[in-house]
């Protein structure tokens, strides 16, 4: 008589059903990435009458830290000549102030009271905008994807530079716990 044996297998997808996988959920990917690009580029022109980096910088600008154009230019990343007009345009707009810096050879940029404004009603706008797309999902599903970016997000090699960059339309008061916090202390 034969012994019997329980065997468990572990189904290990070869490399060449993976792949099609993979290059399907990228490609899903980068469509919902452009619908909420286009969403937000839609709420900067109705807040903003502006489209380009003009959202970005009021964003950038109205963290507080007093940017110089140069720091600005490289979250943007913009020439220094078009940074210089972009901010020659939100000055004029009276979205924008410049100030002295703390080493008094810069000028620090600072959003005016109706910048703030305006960049609160951007920052609101762009979640108001962003929140459909997850509304298909239940609590359970917006909970665990929101771990999986989470999770995507801090897995990534970035430096404080690129983590501006990637922040630059962020509402920093809602992530609590960052996965690519921007500032010196954060991972580098």
């Amino acid at each position: 008589m034969r012994s019997a044996h329980i065997v468990k297998l572990k189904f290990v997808r070869p490399a060449h059903i993976l792949r099609p996988m993979i290059d399907r959920t990228a490609n899903l990917l980068g469509v919902v990435g452009l619908a909420v690009a286009d969403r937000i580029g839609e709420v900067a022109r109705e807040v903003l009458q502006h489209g380009g980096e003009t959202p970005a910088a009021l964003v950038v600008i109205g963290y507080g830290s007093g940017p110089s154009n140069d720091q600005l230019r490289r979250i943007l990343g913009l020439s220094h000549p078009g940074t210089v007009r972009l901010v020659d345009r939100l000055v004029a707009d009276g979205l924008v102030e410049r100030r002295r810096a703390r080493d008094r050879r810069a000028i620090a940029l600072y959003l005016s009271e109706r910048g703030a404004a305006l960049r609160e009603e951007l920052l609101t706008g762009r979640l108001a905008a962003i929140r459909p797309l997850l509304t298909p999902l239940t609590s359970a599903e917006q909970e665990a994807f929101a771990a999986l970016l989470h999770k995507m997000l801090s897995s990534m090699e970035t430096t404080v530079s690129e983590r501006r960059t990637l922040c630059r339309l962020c509402d920093n008061r809602i992530c609590a716990d960052c996965p690519i916090p921007a500032d010196e202390q954060a991972k580098t």
